[in-house]
């Protein structure tokens, strides 16, 4: 089977690739560029739109095993390609935890039967994700893990941590954590501030991932481990983060989209769409989060996508779980709040959403070199539409976003060279 992609701006940051372009693709796999149609192919006029490497986010909540009331691997996997995303990494805060050989392997299957996005499995750093004792790591990188981490909650115990480190290494595999000191953040339902203050509620100070994230540096550098900092959300770890870079330490680190468009100020609202774990921090923060996705600090934008069911979210702010679902609105809201206002260019903005999370996770996707599996998403990138949770293909509707005017969205998305969806 043969399609050729016509007259797209082809933009593939692994190739610093950014020109107008005919894309062939040949048996899955991409085949070469600038060539005209022979006869045989499919032909996909992508004239004005992009043309990159299918996206890839590598923090996703997929729920099942065990919560498939929130969302099922289907479900989450077809919200992906709406998306734009071709691959996802999910995290292991499932029931059972993704703590052995056999869960993983279910996940795989599932995945595959789904025939949607490609998923990749984070596995659990500890066993049951309790933080007590190493988690098979060997055997779960054996079974297909990608990754290490306890996401939902921190590695707690610092010579847990260091050992999994020391194990990964040996694995080559990253260990992925949640910086947060729990003793600061009991109780807490927001950032910590003066709105929190103003409303009344329990404040998650930003000193608890900083304190976090600056001990997980010191561990990676002592052993030369590879440390992937989740959901970044503060200043402060950003700028241990920074300093940890220049002097070589392995960290690598992701940013949200709620985490660079939004503030504390929504909280007024006591909305729980606005609750999420790390919180909605202040205007500083976030121009802090804008500022190192500019200068390379922070390395991927993922959308920590958490769907809860309605029932869940409608209840009182502090009883309300934390987490919000992503994957449908994040092209949109990387276009409209960092690549229109100037922020990143477009070859920057579709790196951390494409070879980065590539190349942190070790999986050969993010490319569309020739030989490479022809996973595309075509991007409509002056498309303007208007959130509506209901037109989501995910089981879940809580996004903060719902109303708003986003512009750039994904109008055609391939994997393995199969078109999976079209707008």
């Amino acid at each position: 089977m043969k399609t050729l992609i016509q007259n797209g701006r082809v933009i593939d940051p692994s190739q610093s690739l950014d020109r107008v372009a005919n894309l062939r693709i040949e048996d899955g796999r991409i085949a070469g560029y600038d060539v005209g149609p022979d006869g045989e192919d499919e032909i996909i006029d992508a004239s004005g739109k992009i043309v990159a490497p299918g996206l890839i986010d590598m923090h996703v909540h997929l729920r099942e095993p065990g919560f498939e009331d929130d969302e099922t691997i289907e479900t989450g996997t077809a919200a992906a390609l709406a998306g734009g995303f071709t691959s996802i990494a999910c995290c292991p805060n499932t029931d059972p935890p993704i703590d052995s050989q056999a869960t993983v392997e279910f996940i795989r299957q599932k995945a595959a039967r789904a025939g949607n996005a490609n998923v990749f499995v984070i596995a659990c750093v500890s066993k049951q994700r309790q933080g007590k004792e190493l988690a098979e790591l060997a055997q779960l990188a054996e079974a297909g893990a990608v990754a290490f981490s306890d996401d939902g909650a921190p590695v707690y115990d610092a010579e847990l941590m260091r050992r999994a480190f020391e194990y990964c290494l040996m694995l080559d595999k990253p260990v992925l954590n949640h910086a947060e000191v729990l003793e600061l953040t009991q109780g807490g339902v927001m950032h910590e501030g003066t709105i929190s203050m103003v409303l009344g509620l329990g404040g998650i100070p930003a000193a608890a991932e900083d304190v976090m994230v600056t001990r997980d540096i010191a561990l990676a550098e002592a052993t030369g481990g590879r440390l992937h900092v989740m959901h970044v959300s503060s200043g402060g770890s950003i700028q241990a983060i920074r300093r940890a870079k220049k002097r070589d330490v392995r960290v690598t680190a992701e940013v949200t989209p709620h985490h660079f468009t939004l503030t504390d100020e929504c909280l007024r609202s006591f909305d729980s769409n606005f609750k999420m774990n790390p919180p909605l921090r202040g205007q500083g923060h976030v121009d802090a989060c804008i500022e190192a996705l500019a200068d390379g600090t922070l390395d991927a934008i993922v959308t920590d996508h958490a769907p809860h069911a309605k029932e869940k979210k409608m209840q009182e702010l502090d009883r309300a779980p934390f987490g919000i679902v992503g994957l449908e609105t994040a092209l949109g809201l990387v276009v409209t709040k960092l690549i229109e206002p100037g922020h990143l260019d477009w070859s920057a903005a579709l790196a951390k959403m494409t070879c980065n999370p590539a190349r942190i996770l070790g999986i050969p996707k993010g490319t569309l070199a020739v030989g490479a599996d022809a996973d595309v998403t075509i991007i409509d990138p002056d498309a303007r539409w208007t959130v509506d949770p209901g037109e989501f293909r995910s089981k879940s509707t809580n996004t903060p976003y719902a109303g708003w005017e986003l512009r750039g969205r994904a109008s055609m998305v391939l994997v393995g060279g199969a078109v999976k969806f079209r707008r």
